[in-house]
């Protein structure tokens, strides 16, 4: 796809099946319950903007505005939403506005999050719109448990979420996620219905598809990316076992183990500083980790302790 071949401003939609959705500068783990993400095939990625951590399903509806760099002020969210401020009015949400940095608010209650950056003279400004999304997800995926985990990742501030659903008009009120993207489509191109809408639509080719693999390798697919990027961070497991109690203290970089070590009153007839040895460069992924011990004897190191037990500690499973 060539600049020629789009004309700017450009707006896309899209709706996603279950995933989370990482801030460019946070730390992955300090942000997603990585077992239930696992267990759920909830999709974790990392986007190439700021901002903070997000849940999206099918019952949401994102967008993105690509405009010209020049054209406009990085950082006005205000006038970027205002077409979709404005179809939300028109479907009863009277309420909606937008607040603080790059949040979209009804009642006080945010249903869209927002975020900005700008790459080769466009800008590109990109939000949520909560229309029915599952909110026990939304809990349960973003929900890390509470250990002592520290890094200098930008942590997401957690605000009183709402779905639109319940602030539409009465003759919205069981509107689908298409429908409602739909809506919004033909209030912002002021269309009477969607086949003069598609006069405007650009269809991606062969090639664009390609080109959109590639991206996904990558980047939104690439472990490096997701969770390898993540700040360096420290953090530490304790928990009491029948045969002794375990304290392990790691610090990661780049998604792998820098450092590890086992502090405690457990007993071993090895060294455990040969196992510290053999985690350190490891991946800091419960799968990876399991792999690495289901081929040793871990009871050299923990007597009566297995190594789903360590597992668990360092996953906090």
């Amino acid at each position: 796809m060539s600049k020629k071949d789009i004309e700017l401003p450009l707006v896309l939609f899209y709706i996603q099946k279950p995933c989370v959705i990482i801030g460019r500068n946070q730390n992955t783990l300090e942000e997603i319950d990585q077992q239930y993400c696992r267990d759920k095939n909830i999709v974790v990625t990392r986007r190439l903007s700021g901002g903070g951590a997000m849940y999206d399903d099918l019952g949401n509806l994102s967008f993105s505005f690509i405009v010209n760099a020049d054209k406009q002020r990085f950082g006005d969210f205000k006038t970027m939403v205002a077409p979709i401020v404005g179809a939300l009015h028109k479907l009863g949400v009277s309420g909606a506005e937008v607040t603080g940095r790059n949040d979209i608010v009804v009642d006080g209650k945010k249903f869209s999050g927002n975020a900005m950056y700008t790459r080769s003279g466009r800008t590109f400004s990109h939000g949520t719109l909560m229309l029915d999304v599952d909110m026990n997800e939304v809990g349960k995926a973003l929900s890390v448990p509470k250990d002592k985990i520290q890094s200098k990742g930008i942590k997401s501030v957690r605000s009183r979420v709402t779905n639109l659903r319940p602030y539409l008009a009465e003759k919205y009120k069981r509107i689908t996620t298409e429908e409602f993207r739909d809506f919004i489509i033909q209030s912002i191109l002021g269309s009477v219905s969607m086949s003069e809408a598609r006069k405007y639509a650009y269809d991606l080719t062969i090639e664009d598809q390609a080109e959109i693999e590639q991206l996904e390798q990558k980047y939104y697919r690439n472990w490096d990316w997701v969770y390898g990027r993540s700040p360096k961070f420290t953090l530490k497991r304790r928990r009491h076992f029948e045969n002794g109690t375990i304290d392990a203290r790691v610090l990661v970089e780049n998604g792998r183990i820098e450092t590890i070590r086992f502090l405690g009153d457990y007993f071993g007839v090895k060294d455990v500083a040969h196992l510290e040895k053999l985690l350190a460069g490891q991946t800091f992924d419960s799968q990876k980790i399991a792999k690495v011990l289901a081929a040793i004897d871990i009871n050299d190191y923990f007597q009566g302790i297995n190594s789903g037990q360590i597992v668990r500690l360092l996953f906090n499973l």
